[in-house]
């Protein structure tokens, strides 16, 4: 099992840090300059033939800067979100781009090119499921695949969930940010011996947890197909 302690910015916190990090870009000597920042959780259990296997936890925060000094661009990256290593990202970005060559072809889009009313996409669980949940998800659906009549043998259910926030900032006036999140399940058993064995699966997939197909309804269909 693998966990961090690392804090989880809020939407408007992350904005107003790479709108930070955009005006010290111009501030530095950049004409223009885009920030972008992507923070990820996720969370995946390993269940098999009745005992759980597998817990892993990740999260990930992720900051990248292109900058733009006339015809020139780079592009730099950190993991790092403290204000000093923000700014040497900003530093490093436009000494960076004032030594490649000219590209003709490289800029920020015009202010009236911009989206000023995106749709509103319903794309974010906002409720974090426990292990617990995890395992009672992983525990039903394999317990309902073994429980077909001809199924032998079970390669073990995964029930996982990631959540990921993006945000955008650039010199041109755009700003947003956007959420989103998945909870999967998924179960693979076997069925019949010797040179007679089948493996199949089933799984589910969706944004809210309350929308993915039953545990007791995927472990069946899985143990049905390999059958």
């Amino acid at each position: 099992m693998s966990t961090s302690t690392r804090p989880e910015l809020s939407a408007d916190d992350a904005i107003a840090r790479m709108s930070d990090l955009v005006a010290d870009a111009r501030a530095r000597g950049a004409d223009a300059a885009d920030a972008v920042l992507m923070q990820a959780r996720s969370l995946s259990l390993q269940y098999r033939l009745g005992e759980q296997e597998q817990l892993e936890r990740a999260e990930s925060i992720d900051v990248g800067l292109r900058v733009l000094v006339g015809g020139r661009q780079a592009i730099v990256s950190t993991s790092d979100t403290s204000p000093a290593a923000l700014a040497e990202l900003a530093e490093r970005g436009v000494a960076m781009a004032r030594l490649v060559p000219d590209d003709p072809y490289c800029g920020l889009a015009d202010p009236g090119q911009l989206a000023n009313d995106p749709p509103d996409v319903d794309s974010n669980d906002p409720v974090e499921p426990t292990v617990d949940d995890l395992v009672a998800r992983a525990a039903a659906a394999e317990d309902a695949a073994r429980a077909v009549p001809g199924v032998t043998n079970s390669e073990g259910a995964e029930a996982s969930w990631s959540a990921a926030t993006r945000v955008l900032v650039a010199s041109n006036g755009f700003a947003a940010a956007r959420a989103g999140s998945s909870h999967s399940l998924a179960v693979s058993v076997v069925a019949g011996d010797g040179t007679g064995m089948e493996r199949d699966y089933d799984y589910t997939g969706a944004v809210y947890a309350a929308d993915l197909r039953t545990p007791e309804a995927i472990g069946r269909s899985a143990g049905e197909r390999a059958v």
